[in-house]
């Protein structure tokens, strides 16, 4: 349930956006979640990624005009994944308004990032329906540009495990080893904690997930940032 003072919330909430609708029952359809009512957002959430993926793929195309096509789809990717979507939605408060179901509300479905992702694609199609293309396009650039003032292109798209392998790779030295020390839980939920070793740094750093793979990741990343620093790279 959305508090008393809503409208407020709803009013705030276009400022930090930076666009006012003529048609406010679209931006209340855009964070309607289909166990809320019949009335969801998800015909707005399907236009709206087709407007983001193509702003998006302008907006690099121009910001970035020495980069190869190979380079450009993986940019776009980061920008429009489900993590780097929810995350946004958290800057811009979707999850104070976004409409849920009881189910969902108890559950804690306003911070599930598969439900704030979709909520924000079907605000920009909100956008694009009450107004037009160019306006939903000024809307994503002025979120995205303060984004891509300081890409580090050697990092962009790859996982920890990538990262830490290539820097290694390129010093010339051993891979990382990675040892399981626990698996705890039962078969459908276990939960993994993994060692990443590097005798060159002399680095034991351990990660955990609800995966042998997740938890090296965790623990690949813990040992990159280590190598970052306190050894200067990259």
């Amino acid at each position: 349930m959305l508090p008393s003072n809503h409208p407020l919330l709803f009013e705030q909430f276009c400022k930090r956006l930076g666009y006012t609708f003529t048609r406010p029952q679209l931006l209340q359809e855009a964070l309607t979640h289909r166990s809320h009512s019949a009335a969801h957002n998800e015909r707005l959430e399907f236009l709206g990624d087709a407007v983001l993926n193509c702003a998006i793929a302008g907006l690099i195309y121009t910001q970035f005009p020495e980069l190869p096509e190979g380079h450009l789809s993986r940019l776009r990717a980061n920008f429009v994944n489900q993590k780097a979507l929810s995350g946004m939605a958290l800057n811009l408060q979707i999850d104070q308004l976004i409409r849920l179901g009881e189910g969902e509300l108890r559950s804690g479905g306003c911070h599930r990032p598969s439900i704030l992702a979709d909520a924000l694609e079907a605000v920009l199609g909100a956008i694009y329906v009450d107004s037009n293309y160019a306006q939903a396009e000024d809307v994503i650039k002025a979120l995205y540009l303060p984004l891509m003032q300081d890409i580090d292109f050697k990092t962009q798209g790859k996982d920890p495990k990538t990262l830490l392998q290539e820097f290694l790779q390129s010093q010339k030295l051993a891979l990382p080893e990675y040892v399981v020390v626990t698996t705890s839980g039962k078969a459908h939920k276990q939960k993994f904690q993994v060692d990443c070793v590097i005798p060159a740094f002399d680095i034991r750093t351990s990660g955990e997930g609800t995966s042998r793979r997740g938890a090296e990741q965790a623990a690949a990343k813990l040992a990159y940032d280590e190598i970052c620093l306190h050894h200067a790279y990259p």
